[in-house]
């Protein structure tokens, strides 16, 4: 199949108001897509679907699934950027930036959560906020060829659903990759502006809260995992910007479900902040907005892959065979954004500790719409 057929195929499904989602995995040149035949709405009862999963930052609310049997895979290999560029879509990228105003409001909200840090057993709270850009066209297709081309080492997708709405992203986090029952999960945190190196120098609380989020997964999967392992903390690079990032993996115990380790992870200290309940209280109570899937998690759920593994020791037998395991691979929804007729809604959010300063905690924020708006 050609680029063109491929997502003139999805265009089709999106003007017949079908849902859909089209992405591409970080480090990757294959693009898939999942074009779902009916305008139902689903949702995952317990994780043991197969499909992709769609979730809400609160975890009160359903997460919606496009179910693999209900839905025509498909998929686009070896691209580049000639092969999916897209330079036609316009913006107005003056209209509707934040504002005084929205600086205002927002250092507001970040030195309530500092005083609620320093009077409450709050430790961490991430606040977030909205900026909303005004498209000449809506063109979502345009966005995510943008998207993929400028962000290689992200998830990257565009996801539909007539009755919920459509949102595209280019996260840098991921929350869990299952292979059987062997997983990984990345605790990223702490930000600041890429300067064209990754040897930088990390201040006091970005360090701590990274730390933050580390010892939260590894502290909640202990009743469901064995033989648990953390990498040491490296700097990575995530567009303009670059973060704090370990790498947990462990083994499920037997028994254990995908939905265990699920509530036990989401919403982590990346998003939320801690104590867990604390801090998810605060932000709803003060943000004064519905994050909706902002900071929630999507991804392949339960899809068959193929493992080729090596035979022998010593190079005595180098043959090697393939076998099907179920594979699951969540992201989390940062750097993302809302489409609603032709505005673009961006959201973005940081972490608040004891040490943060309002002005450079907005400022991150500003470095961190860069992502999106740069595409528009």
């Amino acid at each position: 199949m050609t680029s063109e057929d491929f997502f003139h195929r999805i265009e089709s499904h999106y003007k017949n108001n079908l849902p859909f989602v089209v992405y591409r995995k970080p480090n990757s040149t294959t693009i898939f897509s999942l074009l779902q035949n009916t305008d139902d709405l689903f949702f995952t009862e317990n994780f043991t679907e197969t499909g992709f999963v769609f979730s809400p930052f609160d975890t009160l609310e359903k997460t919606i699934l496009l179910p693999s049997n209900c839905s025509e895979k498909g998929l686009l290999k070896n691209t580049d950027n000639d092969s999916v560029v897209d330079k036609k879509l316009k913006s107005n990228s003056n209209s509707n930036t934040s504002s005084a105003q929205d600086k205002e409001c927002h250092i507001n909200l970040i030195n309530k959560g500092i005083s609620a840090i320093q009077k409450t057993d709050i430790k961490k709270v991430v606040l977030s906020r909205t900026e909303t850009i005004h498209l000449s066209e809506n063109n979502p297709i345009s966005i995510f060829k943008k998207l993929v081309n400028a962000y290689k080492l992200a998830f990257v997708y565009c996801w539909y659903h007539p009755k919920v709405g459509l949102w595209l992203g280019a996260t840098p986090e991921t929350l869990i990759k299952m292979e059987g029952n062997r997983f990984s999960i990345m605790a990223l945190a702490g930000t600041q502006d890429y300067q064209g190196t990754l040897d930088v120098v990390w201040q006091k609380k970005e360090k701590q809260e990274q730390q933050f989020v580390t010892d939260f997964i590894v502290e909640n999967l202990k009743p469901c995992v064995e033989n648990c392992n953390v990498s040491k903390v490296e700097t990575v690079k995530a567009g303009n910007l670059l973060h704090l990032k370990t790498i947990i993996t462990a083994q499920l115990k037997t028994q254990t479900q995908l939905k265990q380790v699920i509530k036990a992870l989401h919403p982590t200290p990346a998003v939320c902040g801690l104590p867990q309940q604390d801090a998810k209280q605060f932000i709803l109570e003060h943000e004064a907005y519905n994050r909706e899937f902002y900071t929630g998690f999507l991804g392949e759920l339960n899809f068959e892959t193929t493992l080729s593994p090596r035979l022998g020791t010593n190079n005595i037998e180098n043959k090697a065979y393939a076998f099907n395991k179920k594979s699951t691979q969540f992201y989390v929804n940062l750097r993302c954004m809302q489409i609603q007729n032709k505005n673009a809604i961006i959201y973005v959010g940081g972490g608040i500790t004891k040490h943060s300063d309002a002005e450079s905690e907005w400022n991150e924020t500003v470095s961190k719409t860069l992502v999106i708006k740069n595409m528009l």
